[in-house]
């Protein structure tokens, strides 16, 4: 486990419900609860840069300024699910 969620970078360790879901109910050891549930993507059409749009779009909601949201975002085209075809 990388410690960080495979789709949008949030850690793990901040998912209040402890990571996204299997299909079989248990939890995703990559993927965290807003992007993953039921062993599926909650958005399943977004493109990594549509992915970077969304999660700054929801920092800026929760009061983080513009740059900074950008800033936790730019790693997102190097997780897994943008680069291996994960799920």
């Amino acid at each position: 486990m990388s410690g960080k969620c495979q789709s949008c970078g949030m850690p793990l360790s901040k998912d209040e419900n402890g990571g996204g879901t299997n299909l079989d109910g248990t939890l995703s050891e990559e993927f965290c609860s807003l992007c993953y549930k039921n062993g599926m993507f909650i958005h399943p059409d977004f493109t990594a840069a549509d992915m970077q749009k969304h999660c700054i779009e929801q920092l800026k909601k929760r009061g983080m300024p513009g740059f900074m949201a950008w800033i936790f975002t730019r790693g997102i085209p190097k997780l897994d699910r943008w680069n291996t075809g994960t799920p």
